[in-house]
Parts: C-alpha cells; structure tokens; sequence
C-alpha cells in the first residue's frame, strides 16, 4: 500500500501548479486524492495552500 502511493506522489512543482488550475476547472478525484496525499504530507505546500485560500477570500471580499 505504501509503495503503491509513493508512486503516486506529486512533486511540490505538480501541487503549486495544481492549486492554481484547480481555480480555473475542476480536478479528477484521483488528482484531488493525490494533492491531499501530498499536502498532508509537506508543511511547505500545505502553507501555500493555506496563503492561496488566504488570497481568494481577500480578493472575493475586494471585489463584493
């Protein structure tokens, strides 16, 4: 099992991309399990994530 999701692993170059398209068009679920694996995982990528949240909501707030 483990084997089997390290080869599954996106690099932190996939995720940063990733969490950007996912904004422009919806992910498949196999593509959504394998950046919460990774995310879960790096304290890195999961601070992008949170400040790319951050972001979007400041934006939505702005243009309301």
């Amino acid at each position: 099992m483990i084997r089997h999701a390290l080869a599954h692993m996106l690099s932190c170059k996939d995720v940063s991309r990733l969490l950007s398209r996912q904004q422009e068009q919806p992910l498949s679920a196999f593509t959504r399990w394998r950046l919460k694996l990774h995310l879960a995982a790096c304290d890195g990528c999961a601070g992008f994530s949170r400040q790319m949240d951050f972001l979007r909501e400041a934006m939505r707030r702005y243009r309301s």
